[in-house]
């Protein structure tokens, strides 16, 4: 074989990939082209936006303001009288009330800090 075989060979395939990278190229164009089309015509199917009106506003009375209050959770029943223990039929849903003592807990200087940390504990 000589040289001008040799180039006609590497011209035709080279010639057939570029071809082929076209053709594919085209083929992922013209996806793209049609998968924003259907998601064009899907959002005309949508319902419209809300307008600035259809929007929430403020009540007429200005914010709502957030209340700080204590809570204590409802005491378990002593079953160390009766001698049976609690079934899970006779409890009922976890409450809170309102705490008698509304006033805050605040940190005493000279008591400990967390577990460990090295405090003198409570004086």
């Amino acid at each position: 074989m000589d040289t001008a075989t040799y180039v006609v060979l590497a011209s035709s395939t080279h010639r057939w990939a570029v071809f082929a990278a076209f053709i594919g190229g085209l083929l992922v164009a013209g996806a793209l082209i049609w998968a924003v089309r259907v998601g064009m015509r899907y959002m005309d199917q949508e319902e419209p936006r809300p307008t600035a009106e259809d929007q929430p506003r403020l009540p007429d009375g200005g914010a709502v303001r957030e209340m700080r209050e204590i809570r204590e959770p409802d005491e378990m029943p002593d079953m160390s009288r009766t001698g049976s223990r609690l079934m899970p039929y006779e409890l009922h849903h976890a409450a809170t009330r309102t705490g008698k003592d509304q006033q805050r807990r605040r940190w005493l200087p000279g008591s400990s800090g967390s577990f460990g940390s090295g405090g003198p504990g409570h004086v």
